[in-house]
């Protein structure tokens, strides 16, 4: 069979074929869009049982286009889909039981060919470019993708990121942020419409997700430049959750001590002898930096230190780690001049990230079918696009807070530059 899908005999052949186990890559309308408002312009299909792959086309100009109806038929009698970034595809096809096989860190990014840059910079406005290029073109650049992969297909995929991490944070992407066009533009780039949209990418060595699309770091937004006030609310205001102490909390968890309802920045600084804000300062820079001769008795600190230790020897013994919750491994061969409180920080990163995607899984569930939105996911806080005929759903997201025993502090405002 020829490797272009595209007549009526030939797509049918294809579809009753008893392919079994595929990959697909979505060929998207532009590589250029946000997915969430981007189309499909044609699917490649890579049968594990196959020599070569398959392009189906759904909207190209080169071919005979197939029916998008036939094609979502077809999808359901694969076995196992398997794709490249999971988070990605479900904003084209949400299907059931996708296998995200690109799972390392860092995860492999395909580089686009000199044909795609080409037409990019020939047409920068046209949003579907993606339909001219040769359909040729598209099949080289989706072959190369596969064999860069094809050998992860066997390896074990890690269930939490397959399943809760895509799911995650494809749901708070589709979600959008919406912006005063004439500000953002003036701090940022030109947009179409009042919205913009985060992509996260939590295939980092640790876990913790960047967020960036088209040059802006949403994870890192100045608060000093007034480029936040650029963000603000469909509904009625901003609501931003902030966790407060996460890191100490998580660290006491882990090593088993209950500084009880107080504050825990309260409770170092009682610890210290010193203000709230000096405690905070010790706090972190232990935390990251190892422990001060001073405080070294102090009950705390003096269990840190053996966890850090027994982490360490068991890293060592085994050659690797493995995180609570994600179960995601540090491996020892894989990672460079690795010392005993720089594995720990790993690890507290990890953990952080993944209490906050069990977190999200639950919030995006109680704000379904809601006008309330969470917009904006980073690191320690969950900004809230709030109706106020929903503020009683604020009190049910604080309360899962509260059940995982997290402090958090609140802050409101008509845009994202909080006061």
């Amino acid at each position: 069979m020829f490797w272009l899908v595209e007549s009526k005999t030939q797509f049918e052949h294809f579809s009753n074929a008893n392919w079994g186990d595929v990959f697909i890559e979505v060929i998207p309308n532009s590589y250029l869009i946000h997915p969430s408002k981007n189309g499909i312009c044609a699917l490649y299909i890579r049968p594990s049982i196959s020599t070569k792959g398959f392009i189906v086309p759904l909207h190209h100009s080169e071919t005979v286009n197939v029916n998008t109806t036939d094609v979502n038929a077809m999808l359901h009698k694969f076995n196992n889909i398997y794709v490249r970034d999971k988070k990605e595809f479900l904003h084209y096809l949400p299907l059931k039981g996708l296998l995200d096989i690109n799972q390392s860190t860092p995860p492999y990014i395909p580089e686009l060919l000199q044909t795609h840059h080409i037409f990019n910079k020939r047409y920068p406005n046209k949003t579907d470019v993606n339909k001219i290029v040769p359909i040729v073109k598209h099949y080289e650049y989706c072959e190369e993708i596969y064999n860069n992969l094809k050998d992860k297909i066997n390896e074990p995929i890690n269930e939490f990121y397959n399943s809760k991490s895509s799911m995650v944070f494809n749901a708070i992407e589709r979600n959008g942020i919406r912006v005063n066009r004439e500000k953002f533009e003036s701090h940022f780039h030109p947009i179409d419409g009042e919205y913009v949209y985060t992509q996260y990418n939590f295939k980092t060595l640790t876990g913790r997700p960047s967020n960036k699309f088209k040059g802006v770091n949403y994870a890192a937004l100045n608060k000093e430049n007034n480029s936040r006030e650029s963000f603000i609310p469909r509904n009625d205001n901003f609501v931003e959750f902030d966790i407060g102490a996460y890191h100490p909390t998580l660290l006491a968890k882990l090593v088993d001590y209950d500084f009880g309802s107080e504050d825990i920045h309260t409770a170092f600084a009682k610890m210290y002898g010193v203000e709230y804000k000096k405690a905070k300062e010790l706090t972190f820079k232990q935390l990251y930096g190892g422990v001060f001769d001073q405080y070294k008795d102090l009950e705390f600190f003096k269990k840190v230190q053996v966890y850090t230790d027994s982490l360490w020897e068991e890293f060592n013994e085994k050659g690797w780690i493995e995180c609570p919750i994600s179960k995601h491994r540090f491996v020892k061969e894989k990672l460079d001049e690795m010392k005993p409180q720089k594995l720990l920080n790993y690890l507290l990163q990890n953990l952080e990230t993944a209490m906050n995607v069990h977190i999200l899984w639950e919030i995006i569930k109680l704000l379904q079918n809601k006008k309330t939105k969470l917009v904006l996911y980073t690191y320690d806080s969950f900004l809230f696009d709030v109706s106020k005929e929903e503020e009683e759903v604020l009190s049910e997201i604080k309360d899962l807070f509260i059940k995982h025993k997290l402090q958090i502090k609140t802050c409101y405002g008509n845009n994202y530059n909080f006061k």
